[in-house]
């Protein structure tokens, strides 16, 4: 019904629809809930004004009062429940991408390009930016109190467009960018590909999308809870509101997909107007940096991870890397003209502290590092990296390998009869059919006889069985002139070994 979007107010309103359609499941299920309180209460004030029973003890019947003291203890229950429910959904802390928060202070010039790029949408300017160790940019909403830094810290680290905007920026979401970007990408086309990541706040500011997210994410995490939940004796609470999210999750989930969708499709049609023909060649990058990103991470970072040791510049490294190919390839000479540009890393006042946090950051989230530096998990820069990981690499496989040929036994000294290796027990010879050898002859056949004369000479002579007998044994029937014995087609009986007809 909403999947076909003419334009940025026609995918809000679309989204704003799916927004509302989460909300009505979100006030079925405190329907279902208050429904049993609402039949006790009327059971209660029908009894006390009498409408319902009589009022006369003697002449009432028990039936009322054991319905209302039954539906009233169950309200209660369901009440409890309902409660339980809705505190886990409201106090959980939903999931967090890990990511290095960059303070206005800084970075004031990346703030002001993010501020002039929502001015030119016309939408909230996020309300801060973060860096991530990832190809990818996103907008995540940070409003949950467990997110909230206190008043006092966040004011001491700028309040970014929060302090611009007011109380409509607190609430905007924050800006996450993947650090390969910040390296490899020039200015301009950092701002084409951020355009349609930042008109997504527009959508955002609605507060039916807001509340309807914020309920979602808050179902996502109930199901985190009560999976977390191992004691035997708190596991059926756990257990019941982790059912309860589950069923309202998929009660949802078409709604809350489809609205995710819109918001998209409205962020990126309202993105057309700002560098649509850049954002083609910053797309282009975008592939060529996370090819970069995923070959140096596997093939250099791991095993300097496996030693202990965790390179210090990542980001600093894939472009490096990706320099060296583009001047290389004679496909990327239109990609080498770009590298006089000014790179999207000048934004920031120290690129070198930002590279060591996200890289320490990938380390963390890609090989499960320690979260701080320590003795057995030091930083290394590229100078050091050939004689601190590639040689200790190539001296640990040749220990290795030295190992392995000393476990090997000693070669026999010369003279020395060498030991004969245990003998293979034989295998029976496969049937083979053979031409068997004519049979031995005595003396009286193989002399020559008289010759017969006159015409009976002349006559065929047989040779083979016929009707005068059987031939010797192990012949075939043969004719004269036919050429050589034709070969006895029998198969020779097959002996196994052990058996007892041997």
């Amino acid at each position: 019904m909403y999947r076909l979007v003419a334009g940025p107010e026609a995918g809000a309103e679309a989204a704003r629809a799916r927004a509302l359609a989460v909300l009505r499941i979100r006030g079925a299920a405190l329907g279902v809930a208050l429904v049993p309180a609402a039949v006790a209460v009327v059971l209660l004030v029908g009894g006390l004004t009498g409408r319902i029973g009589r009022a006369d003890p003697v002449t009432s019947s028990g039936g009322w009062d054991t319905a209302r003291w039954a539906v009233t203890g169950i309200a209660l229950v369901v009440l409890l429940l309902a409660a339980l429910v809705t505190a886990v959904v409201v106090r959980a802390r939903p999931a967090l991408s890990p990511s290095v928060p960059i303070a206005e202070s800084s970075a004031p010039d990346l703030y002001r390009l993010v501020r002039d790029l929502a001015d030119r949408l016309e939408v909230p300017a996020p309300s801060a930016i973060a860096l991530t160790p990832d190809c990818d940019s996103w907008l995540e909403d940070r409003t949950h109190r467990a997110h909230t830094p206190p008043r006092g810290r966040a004011a001491r680290g700028g309040g970014g467009a929060g302090a611009r905007d007011g109380a409509r920026a607190e609430q905007a979401p924050v800006l996450v960018i993947g650090s390969p970007f910040m390296w490899w990408m020039r200015v301009a086309e950092l701002r084409a590909l951020l355009a349609p990541v930042v008109a997504g706040t527009g959508p955002s500011a609605n507060p039916d999308i807001a509340a309807a997210r914020r309920f979602v994410r808050g179902l996502d995490a109930a199901v985190a809870v009560s999976a977390r939940a191992k004691s035997p004796l708190t596991a059926p609470a756990p257990a019941f509101v982790g059912w309860v999210a589950r069923l309202l999750l998929r009660a949802c989930r078409e709604h809350a997909l489809e609205m995710e969708r819109c918001v998209a499709a409205a962020a990126s049609e309202r993105a057309q107007s700002v560098d649509y023909g850049l954002r083609i060649v910053a797309q282009e990058q975008v592939g060529l940096a996370y090819a970069g990103w995923d070959r140096l991470l596997t093939r250099v970072a791991l095993p300097a991870w496996r030693m202990g040791r965790w390179p210090s510049r990542l980001d600093a490294g894939v472009v490096s890397a990706l320099t060296e190919l583009s001047r290389r390839d004679r496909l990327a000479e239109g990609f080498a003209s770009r590298l006089g540009e000014r790179p999207a890393c000048d934004l920031l006042e120290e690129p070198g502290a930002v590279d060591r946090a996200a890289s320490l950051l990938a380390a963390r989230l890609f090989h499960g590092g320690p979260a701080e530096p320590g003795p057995d998990w030091s930083p290394v820069g590229w100078q050091q990296y050939p004689e601190e990981v590639v040689d200790r690499k190539w001296r640990q496989e040749a220990a290795r390998l030295h190992r392995v040929l000393d476990a090997l036994p000693p070669e026999p000294a010369e003279g020395a009869q060498p030991s004969r290796p245990p003998a293979a027990p034989e295998r029976p010879a496969r049937p083979e059919c053979r031409i068997p050898h004519p049979a031995p002859q005595s003396p009286e056949e193989q002399s020559p006889g008289p010759q017969p004369t006159g015409p009976k000479a002349s006559g065929p002579q047989p040779s083979g069985p016929g009707p005068q007998g059987p031939g010797p044994p192990g012949r075939s029937p043969r004719r004269r002139g036919s050429g050589p014995p034709i070969p006895d087609r029998r198969v020779p009986v097959r002996r196994w070994y052990g058996s007892s007809s041997a």
